[in-house]
């Protein structure tokens, strides 16, 4: 029983030094570190403009993509006015009236059609970089003159070609992507809210 316990614990510890490391070579390598910084002087021209975030993926990126609108629209660090981010994963009669009506692939595109605008920007977030109603919306937000956002993983996939800018976490574990991903949503949130607004001291 001891010994087993011990070899999950040592299987914690390995997960936990995996997101460590994904997490350091952002902050160390430069190339990397540079597009990161990037890609927050683009949310936040954006919003400075008073266009929008939009922003959609699926599965766990689908969260992430509820989870980053959710910092921008409500607060992050502390009370300011709130920022246009809209997240294209949340309405599930319109998912499932795109779904049926034109196939899955177009799920993200047709609302991209509907809400996106010139000057806006599309983050899109797929850690294969080869989701096809992802790549199909980025395709969407171009057509728009949309600048496009992409949070990828160590291949970056299809979607590198249609970024402006694009943030591949180094790794080629789904888990430590998503980790890596929601880590960028909160430093672009932290950007934004810092660069606009009342400047306060950031804690944790």
């Amino acid at each position: 029983m001891g010994d087993e316990r011990e070899v999950w614990q040592e299987l914690l510890r390995q997960q936990i030094r995996m997101s460590l490391e994904v997490k350091q070579a952002l902050l160390d390598d430069a190339a990397l570190f540079a597009e990161l910084s990037r890609a927050c002087q683009m949310a936040e021209e954006t919003c400075r403009r008073g266009n929008r975030i939009l922003i959609a993926g699926n599965g766990g990126s689908a969260a992430d993509a509820q989870h980053i609108a959710a910092e921008l629209v409500s607060r992050f660090f502390f009370d300011r006015p709130a920022l246009p981010a809209l997240a294209l994963t949340t309405d599930t009669s319109i998912l499932t009236a795109i779904g049926n009506d034109y196939g899955f692939d177009q799920v993200f595109s047709r609302q991209i059609e509907a809400h996106g605008a010139p000057g806006d920007m599309f983050m899109a977030i797929s850690t294969s970089g080869n989701s096809p109603n992802v790549i199909a919306a980025m395709t969407a937000a171009k057509k728009k003159s949309m600048t496009v956002l992409g949070l990828t993983g160590r291949s970056g996939g299809r979607m590198v070609a249609l970024c402006d800018c694009c943030i591949c976490v180094p790794s080629d574990s789904t888990p430590r992507i998503q980790e890596g991903h929601i880590l960028v949503g909160h430093l672009i949130a932290a950007h934004v809210e810092q660069a606009l607004f009342k400047p306060k001291p950031m804690q944790g």
